[in-house]
């Protein structure tokens, strides 16, 4: 079973990210899924954290995810307020967003660290929510690079069945750059 863990602000697309990831692995087949958030106060802007379990067979789970294979950070101020690799085991996988190296982040000796300009990407694309860059789609387009759970193609399908039109035609594009454009450490 896959176990990733969303770190995120509120308006960034933590959730809807958890979700469309969950929607990726059903139409890849996988038969075992869940998506779910957490958060305290429901604001634009305060903390969120939402959990994937991705299996083959059907998930009993019900959880959060305190042991999570990836951790995907949208927003680089969590990590100094939270956390963000509690639970995560030595060699686990960190997707951040964010334009530096994937060792110069101090737990690149203890993780395998994926970095990707999310927001630049976004930004680009014009890929904005009230001004935020959404970070979602293309964080997608990098956790599809770094494991076999689930393809670039079932998460771009999934993202063109939530956004119609043009929308969902841009966010695909942007999950299919990240992809190319993630750097890993090893």
């Amino acid at each position: 079973m896959l176990e990733v863990r969303f770190h995120g602000r509120g308006g960034q697309g933590a959730v809807t990210g958890a979700n469309l990831l969950a929607a990726a692995a059903l139409r890849d087949g996988k038969k075992g899924v869940q998506a779910f958030p957490h958060f305290g106060g429901e604001r634009r802007g305060a903390p969120v954290t939402s959990f994937v379990r991705i299996a083959d067979d059907e998930v009993r789970l019900r959880s959060r995810v305190y042991h999570p294979d990836i951790v995907v950070v949208l927003d680089r101020q969590t990590l100094e307020s939270i956390d963000v690799v509690a639970g995560l085991e030595e060699g686990r996988t960190i997707v951040l967003n964010s334009r530096k190296k994937p060792t110069e982040f101090e737990f690149s000796n203890r993780y395998r660290v994926a970095v990707v300009d999310a927001a630049g990407i976004s930004i680009a694309r014009n890929l904005l929510v009230s001004g935020i860059p959404a970070l979602n789609t293309p964080i997608l387009g990098a956790i599809a690079r770094l494991t076999d759970e689930v393809s670039l193609g079932a998460i771009q399908a999934a993202i063109r069945e939530q956004w119609k039109g043009a929308a969902g035609e841009a966010n695909a594009e942007a999950a299919k750059e990240a992809y190319d454009k993630t750097e890993v450490n090893c």
